[in-house]
């Protein structure tokens, strides 16, 4: 194993075990022990704790990246107001669904997000400007009158935040969450269709 292991597997196991103890009392000799291996072998791929963490962080956005990057980049489905509901429906089932199924693991990444501000700030850009690719489309396609596609994108992001910023998770399971999402997501496109 030791000749074999590779970042993924220790990454897998690394959420693993920042799930069982939180990222604060988690070691890089947890994550060997999972594995099986030393923690020499560990710190082959990466140099200390801190990069460990990080590097589980990243990976945790980048899923969530590609998903919606994915309907961003697809124009084919649909209108461009279908695509961004879309988008704002996956963002929000997504944060929702891991934060209900593994609050364990959601906590940590909380964390770990907070400690990592310049990749959390590298994180949302990279989600803006995914809005801001629909948006593009939109008003190519006389969907959308938007002046200022960049600040509207911003802003739509800000304005959904109760629905992706996990300061509001304990707020995802009630009731209501659904019926709010779609009402924010009305005032978005009736604003998104007459704003010149």
């Amino acid at each position: 194993m030791e000749t074999t292991l590779t970042a993924e597997q220790i990454l897998i196991a690394a959420e693993d075990v920042f799930r069982r103890f939180g990222p604060t009392k988690a070691t890089v000799v947890d994550v060997a022990r999972t594995l099986g291996v030393s923690h020499s072998s560990v710190y082959r791929h990466f140099p200390s704790k801190t990069a460990l963490r990080e590097a589980v962080n990243q990976r945790w956005l980048d899923q969530a990246n590609r998903e919606l990057a994915a309907i961003a980049d697809d124009p084919t489905h649909g209108s461009t107001a279908e695509r961004l509901h879309r988008w704002l429906d996956t963002l929000f089932r997504t944060k929702r669904r891991k934060a209900l199924e593994d609050p364990e693991l959601f906590a940590t990444f909380a964390v770990l997000t907070e400690e990592n501000s310049a990749g959390i700030e590298e994180h949302i850009e990279t989600l803006i400007s995914q809005i801001a690719r629909i948006f593009q489309d939109g008003v190519e396609a006389g969907e959308f009158k938007l002046a200022h596609i960049q600040t509207t994108a911003r802003a739509v992001f800000d304005a959904t935040a109760p629905f992706h910023d996990p300061a509001y998770a304990p707020d995802w399971s009630g009731p209501q969450a659904e019926h709010r999402f779609e009402a924010v997501w009305t005032l978005i496109l009736n604003g998104l269709r007459t704003t010149g």
